[in-house]
């Protein structure tokens, strides 16, 4: 391992969705790069049988992205309308595929099947001259075990309660319990977003087909943990009760799991040759579902310098550290858009005060009826900022 440190330009330090689509923008653009990838998991597949399944939400510009190196999961069912409205107060809003002009708003991928595209496309570049992939790294490696010019890419971030404390921490006291359900007359590629006094519950398209439905219920952790202790009818019930929509029947309930929920916020995201991506950047509370999208700009964007860095003929560590300070202001206010609006959803929509009621329930009205305003909101979940 210490001479693939040595000798790399490049080295990414963890091998999550982010990193390996780092990965592979690198190598599909440079050939001759020298890249090496710290991956924690085994070299084969076997332990994505057994892993995160959950259903996450794919913007239609993230799946443009992972088109674009041949890395998209055709399992993705598409999202053609969006219901957004707050349980027992007045205030709605629809955004759909056609007000935007758009084939989807976006799409539902299983984690495990996106780690399974990218790992087996990055497999492709396997007989690059100078791309190593190692595998079961447990140890963590810093710059300093690096070459002198190397770029250290920090893509291991992982969940909200494994992570260290970054520049702005919030823990918002929630916990998040994913799963999926059997349903009945449920109509199909319409995702729910529905606010309640503890937090949002969303309704998703599943990868099974019109009858199930990925669901994720945000809430109190004392109250997520009461709910994942119930039997699966009396679960099936207090999740009927507390969407109170007549949107179609919920018969059955399958592998609930829980995810503690916070914001993790890294304000400068480059320091000298290292550079911060994905979670190891930013972790997002799951209300507006942009975690995985805003994580896979990152990896685009910072691949995009950096090959643009790497096809001079000669290029110097002051050359590198310029690339990186380029690339942190351009990802500035993408990344603090999204931080801000999902930090905000979060927060005002998981409140009785009525003074804040009354204010998002206009506000979920006024969204409805300013077509300009609510596109505009929508390009920046399928986009980012441009």
């Amino acid at each position: 391992m210490k001479n693939d440190l040595h000798d790399a330009q490049v080295v990414i330090q963890g091998a999550g969705p982010v990193g390996l689509a780092c990965a592979i923008w690198l190598l599909k653009n440079n050939p001759q790069l020298g890249l090496v990838i710290l991956d924690k998991n085994p070299s084969d597949d076997a332990f994505l049988g057994h892993g995160d399944a959950r259903g996450i939400a794919i913007s239609e510009g993230s799946k443009q992205l992972l088109k674009n190196i041949d890395a998209w999961v055709h399992q993705a069912p598409e999202i053609h309308q969006v219901h957004v409205s707050h349980r027992g107060f007045f205030g709605r809003t629809i955004m759909s595929k056609d007000e935007i002009g758009q084939a989807a708003l976006g799409h539902i991928v299983r984690y495990t099947d996106v780690m399974q595209s990218l790992r087996t496309r990055l497999r492709t570049f396997s007989h690059f001259p100078n791309f190593t992939w190692l595998h079961d790294v447990t140890e963590a490696i810093s710059l300093s075990q690096c070459g002198p010019d190397s770029c250290f890419i920090h893509a291991d971030g992982g969940l909200f309660h494994e992570q260290s404390a970054k520049d702005i921490r919030k823990d918002y006291g929630q916990s998040a319990l994913v799963g999926w359900l059997d349903t009945e007359h449920v109509a199909p590629h319409t995702a729910w977003e529905r606010f309640t006094a503890e937090g949002p519950i969303a309704l998703l398209p599943h990868h099974a087909g019109s009858l199930t439905k990925n669901f994720v219920w945000c809430a109190s952790t004392e109250k997520i943990h009461h709910l994942s202790q119930l039997s699966d009818a009396d679960f099936v019930r207090a999740l009927t009760e507390e969407i109170h929509l007549p949107i179609g029947k919920i018969s059955a309930v399958h592998d609930r799991r829980v995810y503690p929920l916070g914001l993790n916020f890294k304000e400068h995201i480059v320091h000298n040759r290292e550079v911060w991506i994905g979670n190891a950047a930013q972790t997002l509370h799951p209300v507006a579902g942009q975690g995985l999208n805003l994580g896979l700009r990152d990896a685009y964007t910072l691949a995009t310098h950096l090959n643009r860095l790497f096809a001079r003929p000669h290029s110097l560590p002051d050359d590198l550290m310029q690339t990186l300070q380029h690339y942190q202001k351009e990802r500035h206010n993408d990344r603090n858009i999204t931080i801000r609006v999902t930090d905000l959803m979060a927060s005002v929509f998981a409140t009785n005060l009525l003074p804040i009621v009354a204010a998002r329930g206009l506000g979920l009205t006024i969204l409805q009826w300013l077509p300009l305003v609510k596109n505009k909101l929508a390009r920046q979940m399928m986009f980012g900022q441009r």
